[in-house]
């Protein structure tokens, strides 16, 4: 199966059926020039002999590196993945995620993630630990949307796993592999390439129906008009998966994806991930909470005017300026300029552009 992995992505559903019509893939290796409907391509990837060789040297690495690899109708081979027509031959893990968790979802974004994007993010990731504790938290370890998924899980105690679009004898980027090693803990990596195989562009295109089909659902937090998240989302709707999507101003370049998806009818519009649970039905841990009452929980330290103005500012995502707060909590500009310096130093509330404040994540 490993040696038949290495033939090209658009004829894996073909390889599947003949590995099915002639019982397996040794057999189907061993027989090439017995079956007559293969193509003249096909037979000649078939009968290269370096499919095996490169097998059996890869088989040595996966031993010495303690990397399971799980094969297509192998019982922990992730089955929803398995309904994808393209799903992969074979899979490289490692760590100790369960690719058949109850719940699974993929976050997917830009990699030019906002702050306003990063908090959005690792919001949603930490109120779904509280509703719906375990579940699977998918995504590619890429700059941006991608490893704020993978950090909020592990903050918020929920498995993770990250998708590569290249081997598992290296990290891309570099920079991401301190979260890729608390991730080999708490969920792990996966991918369908063999080791010594580069993060070539193409490769990142590939990856992405694993992220889409491996998951229940896929959650777009911001996207451009055209990238990697909305190839994403169009497999998962491919799959006929759940896809949803973070509205954005219509003027923020890492909006329009998102917003495009929605007005398309190609993702259902959330703004929380009390509205990713009951869209997708799910059965809840605990009861949804008021404003008030999570503000209690995040910041119980806080004065009531604190809460006060924590509670103003994550009511406006996108921040207020103290002109604004004065007037809508009804304190003297001499009472509330100090009060804010306070709670910006704090790491409480954070200053933005244009003058504003906006409430920090906790």
């Amino acid at each position: 199966m490993l040696a038949l992995s290495r033939v090209q992505v658009p004829q894996l559903a073909i390889i599947r059926e003949l590995i099915a019509a002639v019982g397996s893939a040794k057999e189907l290796l061993e027989n090439v020039t017995d079956i007559p409907e293969l193509s003249p391509r096909m037979r000649e990837q078939l009968c290269d002999r370096s499919l095996v060789e490169l097998a059996e040297k890869e088989m040595g690495f996966i031993e010495s590196n303690n990397i399971k690899l799980i094969c297509f109708g192998d019982k922990e081979y992730p089955y929803r993945l398995a309904e994808c027509p393209d799903a992969p031959l074979v899979l490289h893990s490692l760590g100790n995620a369960d690719l058949n968790a109850r719940h699974i979802v993929s976050i997917v974004g830009t990699r030019h993630a906002s702050e306003y994007g990063k908090e959005l993010c690792a919001n949603f990731v930490a109120d779904l630990a509280k509703f719906v504790p375990g579940t699977l938290v998918v995504s590619g370890l890429a700059y941006g949307i991608d490893v704020c998924a993978h950090r909020a899980a592990l903050n918020a105690g929920l498995p993770t796993v990250g998708v590569l679009a290249h081997g598992l004898d290296r990290i891309y980027p570099g920079t991401h592999r301190s979260t890729a090693k608390s991730m080999l803990e708490q969920g792990g990596l996966l991918t369908e390439f063999m080791s010594g195989t580069d993060s070539l562009k193409p490769f990142f295109v590939q990856r992405n129906r694993i992220v889409a089909g491996i998951s229940d659902a896929t959650v777009v937090v911001e996207s451009a008009s055209k990238g990697g998240s909305l190839i994403t989302a169009s497999l998962a709707n491919g799959y006929s998966r759940d896809c949803f999507a973070f509205p954005g101003r219509v003027n923020d370049q890492y909006s329009q994806g998102c917003n495009e998806l929605v007005s398309r009818n190609k993702a259902a519009l959330i703004t929380s991930a009390w509205d990713f649970v009951e869209a997708m039905n799910w059965e809840v841990a605990t009861k949804k909470k008021s404003v008030e009452e999570l503000q209690t929980e995040l910041f119980p330290e806080l004065t009531p005017e604190e809460n006060a103005v924590i509670t103003a500012l994550r009511a406006d995502s996108d921040g207020l300026q103290v002109n604004q707060l004065v007037v809508r909590l009804n304190i003297p500009i001499n009472k509330l300029s100090p009060l804010l310096f306070e709670m910006e130093m704090k790491g409480y509330i954070k200053a933005v552009a244009g003058g504003c404040y906006r409430a920090m994540m906790r």
